[in-house]
């Protein structure tokens, strides 16, 4: 006797961590800049995920001089890509936080003081 098929609702659910979206959006932010300056921290995301969607606050640092309206849409593209790519979510909502600038001249001033 064959079994009955499951029906899609009878199936479960698959339920990825918030904490697991917010490692792929840091690493697909980290993907979209050009490069981390020197002494720059790595990218982090935090993440609300609801239902099949996810809201998305990426907090960076970044070079300067820079093109920041760029640096910060390649950012939310490559984060809404991967995210929808590796997790199946959709995103409504990349907030991109740039909590620094790095210049070279403050770069060398706080490696001569031995400061990151």
């Amino acid at each position: 006797m064959a079994a009955d098929p499951v029906q899609p609702a009878g199936r479960g659910a698959t339920t990825i961590a918030d904490r697991v979206v917010a490692k792929i959006a840091a690493r697909a932010a980290r993907e979209a800049l050009d490069a981390l300056p020197p002494g720059a921290s790595k990218p982090h995301a935090t993440v609300v995920v609801q239902r099949d969607s996810a809201r998305v606050s990426v907090s960076l640092e970044l070079g300067h001089p820079t093109d920041l309206a760029r640096q910060c849409g390649a950012v939310r593209k490559q984060v809404t890509r991967r995210v929808r790519e590796l997790a199946g979510l959709e995103v409504p909502e990349v907030a991109v936080h740039v909590e620094r600038l790095h210049s070279p001249r403050t770069a060398r001033e706080s490696a001569g003081r031995g400061l990151r």
